[in-house]
């Protein structure tokens, strides 16, 4: 049976335009008083013809990855679903951890096990099979390391479409190794950047203009939000369609923490989750964390962080484009937002290893170094279902 996605628009979360779907686009170019909106933009979904094809069981039987959920994400053709395998990862317990601190239901989500080791490869494999359906044959992205890995491991899979396609990766040169091996051994073109993520960013911007190459950065698109989201579509069906009652999220681009947020309300409008959501928590380093400043600050935008410092290198992004749609999350869901040091960081990660067999990412790590002071602070509850997200393998750091 051919699965099809029930994609109707695009629309602006912040002015309501709606753009067409059917056509390459990027962000929100409306003018609101006198202003550009530039808004990411969010698929929409004809959901009562996702009823019609869809249920919890007829998911139950189909094969694992992100494309079993082909109706709420926007590829069409399926000549054009790219995978590695992506998606389908465990949702694991964690006993040990879980008797320390005195809780009595906490899980990981582990993003490791996802092609290219990390959770970049979920919203990069939507992003370019949409883009390659709409004739995009050439893409670039500014990286702090394993979204580029990713970009350029499904811009090799492509070929096996007939599709000749470029990948331009620009990352700052003190990218963890792994990551830079990765993109050169999937032939990508690799430029390593003096700075951070937004430096990539500005030179990956001004030569995409000259070359005529699609921007992937995460929300100047509209999909990979949409792969991404599907970590919330599988979170709701390992919990048999209950929500927990915590995410701790490591927060960088904040694509993840959206994602799940609209895959949350488009569960609801299936009728297949109720309106309970998780507390949705934002983690940060303390030597980059614009989103956590702006939260305790009441503030809708999030200013850029000067000289960002971090050894999670996917959580040293100094500007989130998505800041209003990731504040407004945390904000809706009753949530917070904290950042922990390094050290907190290299600690945490060695516990997991230790006590529970994962050797996440840094970044994965500060999930669990920022449930402990939310412990301390009693924020959580001891019978309270929480799920920290690692979001790559320690093995990309190394």
């Amino acid at each position: 049976m051919r699965i099809q996605s029930c994609l109707t628009h695009l629309e602006c979360p912040e002015c309501g335009a709606t753009y067409d779907s059917e056509q390459v686009q990027t962000y929100c170019q409306a003018i609101n008083a006198g202003q550009p909106c530039r808004s990411p933009l969010l698929a929409r979904y004809h959901l009562s013809a996702v009823q019609r094809t869809l249920t919890p069981s007829i998911l139950a039987s189909r094969s694992p990855g992100v494309w079993r959920w082909a109706e709420l994400l926007p590829v069409r053709d399926p000549h054009w679903r790219l995978t590695l395998g992506e998606g389908s990862t465990p949702l694991l317990s964690l006993p040990r951890t879980a008797a320390r601190l005195g809780l009595d239901n906490l899980f990981l989500k582990d993003e490791a096990l996802n092609p290219t080791g990390s959770f970049k490869a979920r919203g990069l494999v939507v992003a370019v099979s949409k883009a390659l359906e709409l004739g995009v044959r050439a893409f670039v992205i500014p990286t702090a390391g394993n979204a580029g890995g990713a970009l350029a491991a499904y811009c090799a899979r492509a070929g096996h479409s007939g599709a000749k396609v470029e990948a331009h990766v620009f990352m700052p040169k003190d990218a963890p190794r792994p990551n830079i091996m990765e993109v050169k051994s999937s032939g990508a073109d690799l430029r390593l950047v003096d700075g951070l993520i937004n430096d990539a960013a500005r030179l990956a911007a001004a030569e995409a203009a000259q070359h005529g190459w699609f921007d992937v950065s995460t929300f100047k698109e509209p999909y990979r939000v949409e792969g991404k989201k599907t970590m919330g579509l599988e979170l709701a069906e390992q919990f048999n369609w209950d929500l927990p009652d915590v995410i701790i999220y490591p927060t960088g681009g904040g694509t993840g923490l959206a994602g799940m947020w609209k895959a949350f309300d488009e569960l609801e409008q299936l009728g297949w989750i109720g309106s309970k959501r998780p507390r949705m928590v934002t983690v940060q380093a303390d030597g980059c964390a614009p989103i956590v400043k702006a939260f305790h600050e009441g503030k809708e935008r999030a200013e850029v962080w000067q000289n960002a410092a971090t050894l999670a290198s996917g959580l040293r992004v100094p500007a989130a484009f998505a800041d209003r749609l990731i504040l407004r999350a945390i904000r809706a869901s009753h949530g917070t937002a904290l950042s922990v040091s390094d050290d907190d960081i290299l600690r945490a990660q060695d516990l997991l290893a230790r006590q529970e067999g994962i050797f996440s990412a840094p970044e994965g790590a500060a999930t669990l170094a920022a449930l402990e002071v939310l412990i301390a602070k009693r924020w959580v509850k001891p019978e309270e279902k929480i799920v920290l997200y690692n979001t790559g393998s320690g093995l990309k750091y190394i």
